[in-house]
């Protein structure tokens, strides 16, 4: 061989593992409309002077529109239940949007559906986090932000609500609960919570809490359905209620740029 051709050779090699890197890249991180496909997300919260380094395993799925609209697409947030931490990213798709989507190519939401760490629940900085770097990353209609989940998820949508953002259109937690405490901080967000009246894990009376506390801050827009006699499982008849995706879409804030 010459050295002519073994140089060409070593450059084709190059060239050709660029190119299988990219390949293998560019679902996670360009995944297609209509699609979902796992990604990972690697990003620094500010904790004062310091800095955390987090990573968010997750399934996110593009609408088949996405990117023909000037707007963005609308973002919805998925939080699992206890039953899917880990670091088996598949057990996620057992309930709700990502299981959906999965079947439903025409689902009008970029659906996101992180999976918590074995052993934890859900952080709502992080989660905000999250949103942050899912705003810059995708093209997302900053006034169409909708968070839902259950149990554990539930817990997590009713947090990361608690933290009053002004950035969620509206929410729907399901057999959650939250802190009644912080009801005064949602006032202006629409909130639909489900709950099975029935429920031996997670007592009703914990949304019912929620909402009253809302109320008694003279909030007018969160309201909860009672499924009678259902236990635990109270997301599979509300997310395969196609409804409540009607309703999420008739929400939206004031972003900054309307402002």
């Amino acid at each position: 061989m010459t050295k002519r051709t073994s140089d060409f050779a070593r450059i084709f090699l190059v060239v050709f593992v660029l190119v299988a890197f990219n390949e293998t890249n560019s679902v996670a991180d360009d995944p297609s409309p209509g699609k979902q496909v796992s990604a990972t997300a690697k990003f620094s919260l500010a904790d004062g002077d310091a800095k955390t380094e987090v990573e968010v395993r997750h399934w996110i799925f593009l609408p088949a529109d996405y990117g023909k609209k000037e707007s963005g697409s609308p973002l919805l947030l998925f939080l699992h239940g206890a039953g899917e931490r880990g670091n088996n990213l598949p057990i996620v798709k057992k309930h709700g949007p990502p299981k959906i989507v999965d079947s439903k190519t025409d689902f009008p939401f970029l659906t996101v559906s992180p999976q918590c760490a074995s052993g934890k629940r859900w952080n709502p900085n992080e989660m905000i986090g999250f949103i942050d770097y899912l705003e810059a990353n995708y093209k997302i209609d900053k006034s169409r932000i909708y968070v839902t989940g259950l149990s554990m998820g539930g817990y997590g949508t009713w947090s990361i609500l608690a933290k009053n953002t002004g950035r969620i259109a509206a929410a729907i937690p399901i057999c959650g609960g939250g802190n009644p405490d912080h009801g005064k901080n949602m006032t202006d967000v629409p909130i639909w919570a489900f709950h099975g009246d029935a429920d031996p894990v997670v007592p009703v009376s914990r949304s019912e809490k929620m909402i009253e506390a809302i109320k008694a801050a003279e909030g007018a827009k969160a309201k909860l359905t009672l499924y009678p006699g259902v236990e635990h499982d109270s997301w599979t008849k509300t997310y395969d209620n196609p409804e409540i995706y009607k309703w999420l879409l008739s929400h939206t804030v004031e972003t900054k740029e309307e402002k």
